[in-house]
């Protein structure tokens, strides 16, 4: 028996895993995981091999575990149990599980399958809370889960929505978890407070390897506030749901922090990503092809848009010649903008883009429009302004010495009719009123439709 837990010992210290948060590789051929707390895991799960994983060793002052597993875009399942159940399971890319640990617990599992035909690559990590913490969802009215730390996401062309169960007080082990909905005081999870976080990957990065790597800057507390950025606070009485811009291929990782004021705590939800693409569907599949709340107001974006728009030809109304060479110049440099984000991804698109968002769907109003501004939008920028200023500067010396900008047509139309007013050598000048060539007009129509009258009385020849 000493024999055996030796060998046991030696297979366990021989695998590639580091504490502290660091990475570890494993494959999932033998049918059990293990983690290590507050450790990134990969590994490979294949349909018809279930795995369960397993975290040993558990330290005492831990309350509860969020055991989160990612994958790119197959869906994979975590389970309390080897047979998925609707309240004891989670489907999807971006899944986990809270487990409530009982008095003197030390080890706990779970079961991780996936139904796609395709063998899937997922990093996996558990993290440790205790009783002072604030629990991610668990007051969930909902979604299925009794306790759902999980960020539900949604997305159209338009906007991208993410909704999450709130959050209750922690407690200690073995105690009644405080509940839900007796009071709104101090003492309840009224007091608590929801930090929204939105972390843009690197622009043209669709690879799996670099979606599961940003992923673990944004499942901990510590690493979501230094790495990602804050987008909005809502409070108990707010509704946990946010709108965003979508950004077609760009990937965007959400999470949501839950802080509670009373007891400086606080505690991340499972990160949720998306690329607001598919990459599956032929439709809508990832080829490259004013956040301010007065701003959701439609009238108020809609006149203040207006004012801008009307600004500056009224600014050049005095010399029109120079508002028509800086219109075509930077209006033309940036269909050239345009016609590279058909190809290549670049966020001054979005110039355009969110204000036709804006006009097509009335719900758009509500999203938050960040974008990221990479290393593609910068070299683009440079060539948008380079090919301005050769634009505009190619129009200033070809008009040099021309005959000014042509008058407004008014201008000409009133001077052609004071010249044929004045100038009798013209024949305009002859031509009678308006009101007599209509009058003649309507007397030659008359006419025609007249009988024609006989000439005169007509006898026969008298022989």
């Amino acid at each position: 028996m000493g024999l055996l837990r030796l060998l046991v010992l030696a297979l366990l210290a021989s695998q590639p895993e580091v504490v502290g948060g660091a990475e570890t590789v494993g494959n999932s051929s033998e049918g059990l995981l293990e983690f290590s707390m507050g450790t990134f895991r990969y590994f490979e799960l294949n349909r018809p091999f279930p795995e369960e994983a397993i975290l040993r060793h558990i330290s005492s002052n831990v309350t509860f575990l969020i055991f989160q597993i990612h994958s790119q875009y197959q869906n994979t399942t975590i389970s309390f149990s080897k047979t998925p159940l609707p309240n004891t399971s989670g489907t999807g890319t971006d899944k986990g599980l809270v487990f409530i640990l009982r008095p003197e617990q030390s080890m706990c599992t779970w079961y991780l399958e996936t139904l796609d035909a395709e063998p899937v690559q997922n990093v996996a990590i558990p993290l440790s809370y205790s009783g002072r913490d604030p629990i991610p969802g668990g007051c969930n009215l909902e979604f299925d889960l009794d306790i759902d730390p999980n960020i539900y996401l949604e997305y159209n062309f338009f906007e991208t929505t993410i909704k999450f169960a709130p959050a209750n007080l922690g407690y200690a082990r073995g105690t009644d978890p405080p509940p839900c909905d007796v009071g709104t005081g101090r003492d309840s999870r009224w007091r608590l407070q929801y930090d929204v976080y939105q972390y843009f990957l690197p622009e043209n990065d669709l690879t799996e390897e670099g979606l599961l790597q940003h992923l673990q800057r944004m499942a901990e507390v510590p690493q979501v506030m230094a790495n990602a950025i804050k987008v909005v606070t809502l409070t108990a009485n707010d509704k946990t749901s946010v709108s965003f811009s979508s950004l077609r291929g760009q990937g965007v990782i959400y999470n949501v922090i839950v802080w509670d004021p009373f007891l400086n705590t606080s505690a991340a939800y499972v990160p949720a990503h998306t690329y607001a693409c598919s990459f599956e569907e032929t439709e809508g599949n990832c080829s490259s092809l004013g956040n301010l709340k007065i701003f959701r107001d439609d009238g108020v974006f809609w006149v203040t848009f207006s004012c801008i728009a009307v600004l500056i030809p009224v600014v050049f109304m005095g010399c029109l010649r120079i508002l028509n060479i800086l219109t075509c110049g930077f209006i033309g440099s940036y269909s050239v903008v345009l016609a590279v984000d058909s190809y290549l991804y670049t966020s001054l698109s979005y110039i355009t883009l969110n204000v036709l968002k804006r006009a097509l769907n009335t719900d758009f109003r509500g999203a938050f429009t960040n974008v990221p501004f990479q290393t593609n939008d910068f070299i683009i920028l440079a060539v948008w302004g380079m090919l301005a200023v050769s634009g505009i500067t190619l129009q200033i010396r070809r008009e040099r010495g021309q005959p000014i900008f042509p008058p407004h047509p008014y201008k000409l139309w009133k001077r052609e009719r004071e010249r044929r007013v004045t100038n009798i050598l013209d024949p305009s000048y002859h031509i009678p009123p308006l009101r007599e060539r209509l009058y003649g007009r309507l007397t030659q129509i008359k006419e025609f439709f007249q009988k024609e009258q006989p000439a005169g009385e007509r006898t026969p020849l008298l022989l």
